[in-house]
């Protein structure tokens, strides 16, 4: 007999999901997924631009609902599918209404689907974008802290917004480089991953002041609904798993964490 999954808690304080990729999204159709999103009293949702080939998705996307968010960039993954074209589209829609920051952009090392020359080149014109468009970063380092950090420190004096660097996963060094730097550091369904303690130490270092809560949906779907695509009305329990591994009130994590998001995100609104 399999066990019932425990029903997704809904709070009164309502959440911001940061990081989602709603274009990935295969399981039910869109309108679902957003009003199951309202039902669980998510107020507001990031999704976030990964290629050149998606700017334009996620532009539209941003405008089905007016609580939906886009980002534009390109991910490390895509970094030899960049372009001036490509250059020339971030710019010219960074600043739009909808769109809050530049990103999915940084390094991957891990999978090093592009030549990691040729990330760390893409890697500095996006932050060149943020810099001249004054708009908040959504960064991705993947088994490359020490080049992370190195490029960040370029652009320290030049990059007036930080953001965050999301779905944490690296070191305590680059964790501490960017707490001290002002950024933001973003966890999601990874979080309740039973071999996932390297994690939820660098939770445990993080002042709640700068953590914001993301699902990186269909990704990483957290416990207990492995196993299911990931969707943005799964973030309650990354808020859970927070305040447990931080020792603190719920409500506290839920309200700390929503003004993160406005901050980071949403000081333009």
């Amino acid at each position: 007999m399999s066990k019932k999954r425990r029903d997704i808690p809904v709070f009164d304080q309502p959440i911001i999901e940061t990081h989602c990729h709603l274009d990935y999204l295969k399981d039910r159709p869109l309108a679902e997924t957003l009003a199951e999103a309202q039902r669980v009293n998510i107020e507001r949702v990031i999704t976030i631009a990964v290629s050149p080939d998606n700017l334009a998705t996620v532009r539209e996307l941003s405008q089905t609902a007016p609580w939906v968010y886009g980002t534009q960039g390109v991910h490390p993954h895509d970094a030899e599918k960049y372009t001036d074209a490509a250059e020339a589209e971030i710019r010219a829609h960074a600043g739009d209404d909808k769109i809050v920051a530049v990103g999915e952009i940084g390094l991957d090392y891990f999978y090093d689907n592009a030549d990691r020359d040729v990330q760390r080149d893409v890697f500095r014109r996006q932050l060149q974008i943020a810099c001249d468009t004054d708009r908040p970063v959504v960064i991705h380092s993947r088994e490359a802290d020490d080049d992370t950090i190195d490029i960040l420190k370029e652009f320290e004096g030049t990059l007036k917004q930080r953001g965050v660097i999301h779905s944490f996963t690296s070191g305590p060094g680059l964790a501490q480089y960017a707490l001290d730097e002002g950024w933001c550091l973003g966890f999601n369904g990874i979080t309740t991953f039973n071999k996932a303690e390297n994690v939820r130490d660098i939770v445990r270092m993080a002042p709640i002041e700068q953590i914001l809560l993301e699902t990186d949906s269909p990704f990483l779907t957290p416990v207990p609904y492995r196993g299911k695509e990931n969707a943005p009305f799964y973030i309650p329990f990354v808020a859970e798993k927070i305040a447990e591994v931080k020792q603190l009130p719920l409500e506290n994590v839920l309200a700390t964490t929503y003004d993160n998001s406005l901050r980071t995100f949403f000081q333009r609104q």
